[in-house]
């Protein structure tokens, strides 16, 4: 599954939860800007692949 950011054709490996929004599974370098806005909650995703540079 990759990223769901346009554009991006990076693995997804974080699961954003956001209250207000959809979820999003996102790769690490889009989960650790957007996991920074309060409310948003990262998590891990179960199959992410962790041989990706």
């Amino acid at each position: 599954m990759e990223c769901s950011e346009p554009g991006c054709e990076r693995p997804a490996a974080v699961r954003l939860c956001i209250p207000w929004d959809e979820n999003r599974d996102v790769c690490t370098a889009h989960a650790r800007g957007l996991a920074q806005t309060d409310g948003i909650v990262p998590r891990p995703l179960e199959d992410a692949d962790s041989e990706w540079p």
